[in-house]
């Protein structure tokens, strides 16, 4: 907002200059003239306004007409708009002003004010500054405004035009200044003064392409440049890009009578694509919109944009594509087609999102790669991370998660799904709902809530657990399920003392009650009017009876809940009596078999002999509370 200062506080040496009256179109420039001459600052000077006269004129086909004066009476008419933006319409204020040295005595002179304007003029503000204060005087609505219309003379802004709000901001904080004979501002405060007719902006044309979006990063963030964008991915029904059609702006005036013509726009982005049958063109007035008729990713082949849902690349690297990310829901295919052993298909530190995945080669270290469906058919990097529904791994060294998981050969890596199969696991640490393992070397680490199962066990220190509350939900679900159960337990308790308290304090007033009751029906069917401490005797007993009720009902539904929770708790420990750990082969080497039980928290382990030909083990309940491992039968 620009500001014309109506005051200042700079002090300077006081000279009195003669007043002189002056007649102009430019009140600031003479105050600046006369400042000169007479060796003075302009903000020693004053005015006061003898005349305004308003003159109006309409050009027509380039010729100048002559000027008209308007009547203080017809100037309401100017705020016409079909006149006010006629471009051939001109107006023009001429003040007559007397000017002097300011009178450092005048009420105003502890108010701080300048007029502001926005950047087209067509707004101006009276900004009064925090600290300013004015005392009331006889005729201080007319100073006031007065001092509005001075302010607005220096900046250059006509008078009593545009301006209608003026008089009640004047008659407002008059009455403000009336009551306490002083009005102060603690804060600044800003009125609007006066509004002209703001232009309406014109509209250049532009070509959004809303499908590639920029990552925002904050200040103290670094850019990640292996984020390029080498895949645009979008959904069924996203907005692909969007061309802005131009248009001119509406003409306006601002408050120094300034015809504002708008520009005309400029036209440098008009679609000169196309677009096959996958993209849908909406077209308006304002704009044409193109819009995604299938999900996948945008592909420019030549001069035509499309959707596709397949892409092969030879492999994923900073060098080349850089990370991809679609989402999930996205439909895309990917396939990588780098086989080497010596190279990575996806480079060191790449993050992968696509719906589908085929990786002809090797994943590459510290690399990320999340799919609904993956196929890895090189090997994975220990530090990798590989998360999939269904997934499919050759080697595999680094950790996978996934619901079902295919791995050809477990090197030490990490597993983590539902139900999990491996040819041959030679180390490593798997945890799953059901686990099948082909050839079971050494140092394997297998975790089950229900099944283990190995074809042929080949070497030894390896250890398989049963542990019902292995899913991280599972074991949240027991701690929810115990907190709730003693809480539950404890009111039960609590309902069931008071229950007893009542039924004790119902039992022995049941008697007096009744002859209560009975006293009453016999007052009201002689009109005898009933005794206070009767009734009051009467409806202690009814609430007594209502509370009684109330509470057994709360206790049966706690009840319920209560033996609700305790057999779902149990339900947990049972599925412990159904889990398996099978070994198809011969017991060799040292190994150890262990199930958790829930209730009560303990862990039980077995050794099987070097040798042993037992296949099947379970956990058994030998008597109350007793429970082994033993080998079963199928």
């Amino acid at each position: 907002m620009a500001l014309f200062n109506s005051s200042s506080k700079t002090k300077q040496q006081q000279k009195t200059i003669r007043p002189t009256v002056v007649k102009t179109q430019n009140v600031a420039k003479e105050l600046i003239d006369i400042a000169k001459k007479n060796g003075v600052s302009t903000s020693n000077l004053d005015f006061v306004i003898l005349d305004i006269q308003t003159y109006t004129r309409v050009n027509k086909d380039k010729a100048e007409s002559e000027w008209e004066e308007t009547s203080t009476e017809e100037l309401h008419k100017l705020d016409d708009a079909t006149a006010i933006l006629n471009q051939n319409f001109e107006i023009k204020q001429v003040y007559e002003v007397e000017i002097f040295s300011k009178d450092e005595n005048n009420i105003f002179k502890d108010f701080h004010a300048a007029v502001g304007v926005n950047a087209t003029k067509c707004k101006v503000y009276l900004s009064i500054k925090a600290g300013s204060e004015v005392s009331t005087s006889p005729r201080f609505e007319e100073e006031f405004l007065n001092y509005i219309n001075k302010s607005k003379i220096r900046a250059g802004i006509l008078v009593n035009i545009f301006d209608e709000m003026v008089n009640e901001v004047v008659s407002r904080i008059s009455a403000l200044a009336k009551v306490d004979g002083v009005i102060k501002y603690d804060k600044n405060q800003t009125i609007l003064i006066a509004e002209a007719y703001e232009p309406t902006p014109t509209i250049d044309d532009e070509l959004i392409t809303h499908y590639d979006k920029k990552i925002e990063v904050g200040s103290n963030e670094r850019v990640d440049h292996s984020k390029r964008g080498f895949i645009h991915s979008v959904l069924d029904g996203d907005i692909l890009m969007e061309y802005v059609k131009p248009k001119k702006g509406k003409a306006g005036r601002n408050c120094r009578g300034e015809f504002l013509e708008p520009p005309e726009p400029e036209v440098q982005h008009v679609p000169d694509f196309k677009v096959d049958d996958t993209i849908e063109v909406e077209e308006s007035k304002e704009n044409i919109v193109y819009r995604a008729k299938a999900s996948g990713y945008i592909s420019l082949e030549g001069n035509t944009y499309q959707i596709k849902s397949e892409m092969d690349v030879g492999e994923i690297s900073f060098k080349t594509t850089g990370s991809i990310s679609t989402g999930l829901e996205s439909d895309v295919s990917l396939s990588v087609k780098e086989s080497d052993s010596q190279k990575d298909a996806i480079g060191n530190g790449m993050e992968v999102e696509v719906s589908e995945i085929d990786i002809k080669g090797n994943v590459g270290p510290n690399a990320k790669v999340r799919a609904k469906r993956a196929t890895i058919e090189g090997q994975t990097h220990q530090s990798s991370y590989i998360k999939a529904n269904d997934l499919i791994i050759n080697v595999h060294k680094g950790t996978a998660v996934g619901d079902n998981i295919k791995i050809t050969r477990l090197e030490h890596g990490s597993v983590d799904g539902k139900k999990v199969e491996i040819v041959q696991a030679l180390g490593g640490n798997i945890r799953g709902k059901d686990i099948d393992i082909g050839i079971c070397a050494s140092h394997v680490k297998a975790t089950a809530s229900r099944l283990i199962e190995i074809k042929k066990l080949q070497g030894s220190e390896n250890v398989f657990t049963i542990d019902p509350l292995m899913q991280k939900d599972k074991k949240e679900g027991l701690g929810e399920n115990k907190d709730e159960i003693i809480q539950l337990q404890a009111s039960v308790e609590d309902i069931k003392s008071e229950i007893q308290k009542y039924e004790k304090l119902v039992r022995d007033n049941t008697a007096s009650f009744n002859e209560v009751k009975k006293r009453l029906m016999h007052y009201k069917q002689n009109g005898i009017k009933m005794p206070t401490a009767f009734l009051t005797k009467y409806r202690q007993f009814q609430k007594a009876q209502e509370h009684l009720e109330g509470i057994k009902n709360e206790y049966k539904v706690k009840n319920d809940k209560l033996l609700l929770l305790t057999t779902k708790t149990a339900s947990f420990q049972d599925n412990i009596f159904d889990a398996r750990i099978i070994n198809r082969d011969r017991w060799v080497g040292h190994n150890e078999i262990i199930f958790k039980l829930i209730e009560p928290p303990i862990e039980l382990s077995y050794k099987p002999e070097e040798g042993s030909l037992d296949k099947v083990f379970a956990v058994i309940e030998t008597d109350s509370g007793i429970f082994e491992i033993q080998a079963v039968k199928e």
